[in-house]
């Protein structure tokens, strides 16, 4: 008998409170989390546990002036992985898909959130 595994999502953001948030919905929805406030982190402990993830949740806004795209970029330069894009920024992108990620605006509505996420095949 085959053994399935959860999902596994990381989530990247910089506000404690929200990465809290997201990844214990994540978890209450039968998936593995990786929590990190910024992509270097994300990327070391996806290498410690050596897996890659199903899925990239990340901010748009994170520390020191970098973006969630340019951290949704380099996980997928390491990995190929689906990607959601969630900001409450003026300046991120507005589109429903762009880059190859789907972007959620913030507030994030739980059922939107979830939607996308059976959408990436991450949950049921």
């Amino acid at each position: 008998m085959k053994v399935v595994r959860p999902k596994l999502v990381v989530v990247i953001d910089d506000d404690p409170l929200v990465l809290e948030a997201t990844s214990g919905l994540l978890r209450a929805w039968s998936c593995e989390v990786v929590e990190a406030e910024c992509y270097a982190a994300a990327l070391d402990q996806l290498l410690a546990i050596g897996r890659r993830p199903d899925l990239i949740v990340c901010d748009y806004r994170l520390p020191e002036g970098a973006t969630g795209i340019e951290a949704i970029e380099g996980l997928r330069s390491a990995f190929e992985i689906p990607a959601l894009l969630i900001s409450g920024d003026p300046v991120a992108p507005k589109s429903e898909r762009q880059g190859g990620y789907h972007v959620l605006n913030k507030p994030v509505d739980p059922t939107a959130f979830r939607a996308a996420l059976v959408d990436a095949a991450v949950i049921r």
